[in-house]
């Protein structure tokens, strides 16, 4: 017999751990990060994201290409949706700032480019999160506005955790991780919390139905009975 691959459960935070961390973060980085934990999106799917997937209106994010080269459709919090016409306004204003110097077209994906090859320069296709500075494009050698790198939001939570005197190997995804576990722990429907991360199998979906607040495979200890 082959011997089983042994799975490893993910690492997830309190609610009172998430609100500890994110209370000692500040400006877009706090901004990153309670949308990874409140949509549920990874690292890169928040990087990448453009501002005509953001559905105010409908309360929405549309992951475009995630893992699997996949879409899916996941919640915007409503705690979240001022400080980010907030940030979309400074970052608006940045875009006019850049058309103003000959800049402002954002890399398109894929064939689009061809497609539609003024269509960089609209708003829609900026990145919601965009780099500090443009810099050319290694393969065709035009100037972009690229999205802002992971590794700052990857410091950032980092030294918010042990700031915050967590003793967990605390990163990014572990909002993501929080973000299934504490959806299944209110009570919704496992199929729905697929959806939101989009995971083709459920059975991806069900490793955090052992994580619960609730103890070693969600059982109550006989002691507490006592």
């Amino acid at each position: 017999m082959r011997a089983k691959k042994p799975q490893h459960l993910p690492v997830v935070l309190t609610p009172t751990e998430v609100r500890a961390i994110l209370d000692r973060m500040d400006g877009t980085l706090k901004l990153m990060a309670s949308l990874l934990y409140g949509s549920g999106l990874r690292l890169m799917e928040c990087m990448r994201l453009r501002v005509k997937d953001v559905d105010f209106g409908r309360g929405e994010i549309t992951v475009r290409s995630g893992k699997g080269n996949k879409d899916r459709v996941t919640v915007l919090p409503g705690s979240a949706v001022a400080p980010l016409h907030a940030h979309l306004d400074r970052v608006r204003e940045l875009h006019r700032r850049d058309l103003a110097q000959g800049y402002g077209e954002a890399p398109l994906p894929g064939a689009l480019v061809r497609k539609y090859p003024n269509a960089g320069r609209d708003w829609a296709w900026q990145f919601v999160f965009p780099s500090a500075v443009r810099s050319p494009d290694r393969a065709t050698g035009k100037v972009h506005r690229f999205h802002a790198s992971e590794r700052g939001l990857q410091r950032a939570v980092r030294d918010a955790a042990t700031a915050a005197g967590i003793p967990k190997a605390v990163g990014p995804h572990t909002f993501r991780h929080s973000f299934a576990t504490h959806l299944i722990e209110a009570g919704q429907d496992i199929r729905t919390v697929q959806e939101l991360l989009g995971h083709s199998d459920v059975s991806t979906t069900m490793i955090y139905t052992h994580v619960l607040n609730r103890g070693a495979k969600g059982v109550k200890s006989p002691l507490d009975e006592s």
